[in-house]
């Protein structure tokens, strides 16, 4: 059984894992991805990754394109939040077939092929939307993020 600590929820290969999985979709386009895990949501998991994506600055993205993929471990719920760049391109349907797919991999406690599916996934898409142009530069850290 997993830890609900964010600190602990997965092993540093784990976390490498996840980290090479941003890096990778982030090679292609001038979006930006992050994973936030919190132990326990204060309020709704959505208002509060609404307010994570503020506070990481994903909103600040040049093209608005980020997006977050929020864990609130100890309720067992997710939420995959994209900025209004992204979110106008690829509609409401696009984020549902995302959390489907790792709701998928979650309910057999595949935490990390869930979230790298995901993550591929939205990549794809950032990439189809948002290619990669030679003066793109990260904007974000690709590491995960706790609370």
């Amino acid at each position: 059984m997993r830890k609900e600590n964010p600190n602990k929820f997965f092993s540093e290969e784990e976390k490498e894992r996840l980290i090479k999985a941003i890096q990778d979709a982030e090679r292609r386009t001038s979006g930006e991805i992050r994973v936030h895990l919190a132990h326990h949501s204060k309020q709704d998991p959505m208002e509060e990754a609404k307010a994570v994506f503020e506070k990481l600055g994903m909103t600040q993205t040049a093209e608005r394109n980020g997006i977050l993929f929020f864990l609130s471990l100890k309720d067992h719920r997710f939420v995959v939040l994209g900025d209004e760049g992204i979110h106008e391109k690829v509609g409401q349907d696009f984020w549902e077939s995302i959390r489907e797919e790792m709701i998928r991999h979650f309910k057999e406690e595949r935490f990390i092929e869930g979230l790298v599916a995901g993550i591929q996934k939205a990549g794809d898409q950032l990439t189809r939307h948002f290619p990669r142009q030679s003066t793109d530069r990260d904007e974000h850290s690709n590491d995960l993020s706790h609370s």
